[in-house]
């Protein structure tokens, strides 16, 4: 089912625009999840990250060699003009026909040009009573890139991580919603800034918050 959020046309095909994605089985992509390693480059390690990037060509997807994300500090104040480098994801994962199908959903929706680059990153934010998890350390941001698609794979004991689009930083959000497994949410990056709220959680113990964002262009280099 499509929910159309805003019907404004532009030159990236899409302004904004949530889906939920039911042929896409969710459950396989979990595991690879519980083996995230810890995103180096923030503090209190409450972040895990891969991250790899592919194009599509015709019905292959090809996975590019391993690069090194950068974005400029105009984009994120946070890391921004270093060269940021991940563990690659899992080849079981990049095997499901599964995640071929997200990558696919994607390029379709965001009618990308063949063989333009993605980036998947795939990211856990934790969370426990003593330590908060923040989904978007950088502030409401852009990422520098054209297409923006979140995907919620799963929330585990937690509350807040809801996802906000603004037209511009001193205004109030366009869209704010917590994307439930499923979900899908595509964003123009030149139209919208994004944010998603800290996490923090619901009961006792460890809270976590799985998703895919997707980058066109994918923003690695090598």
């Amino acid at each position: 089912m499509t929910i159309a959020l805003d019907s404004l046309e532009s030159a990236y095909a899409i302004s904004f625009g949530l889906e939920r994605i039911s042929h896409i089985q969710i459950e396989g992509f979990k595991d690879f999840f519980r083996t995230l390693p810890v995103d180096p480059y923030i503090k209190d390690k409450y972040r895990l990250r891969r991250l790899s990037s592919f194009r599509i060509s015709g019905n292959e997807l090809i996975k590019l060699p391993h690069g090194c994300l950068f974005q400029t500090r105009d984009y994120n104040p946070v890391v921004g003009d270093m060269k940021r480098e991940y563990e690659e994801l899992d080849d079981g994962l990049i095997a499901l026909a599964e995640f071929k199908k997200l990558l696919m959903e994607f390029s379709d929706r965001c009618k990308l040009k063949s063989g333009v680059s993605i980036g998947v990153h795939q990211i856990r934010t934790t969370c426990s009573p003593e330590n908060f998890g923040n989904p978007a350390p950088e502030g409401i941001h852009r990422d520098g890139c054209d297409c923006v698609g979140i995907f919620a794979v799963d929330r585990q004991n937690v509350l807040g991580g809801e996802t906000h689009l603004y037209v511009a930083r001193r205004e109030k959000p366009v869209f704010k919603k917590i994307l439930n497994p499923g979900e899908l949410l595509l964003v123009n990056d030149r139209d919208y800034l994004h944010f998603t709220t800290p996490v923090k959680p619901l009961a006792e113990g460890k809270g976590t918050r799985d998703v895919f964002v997707l980058t066109s262009p994918s923003l690695i280099y090598q």
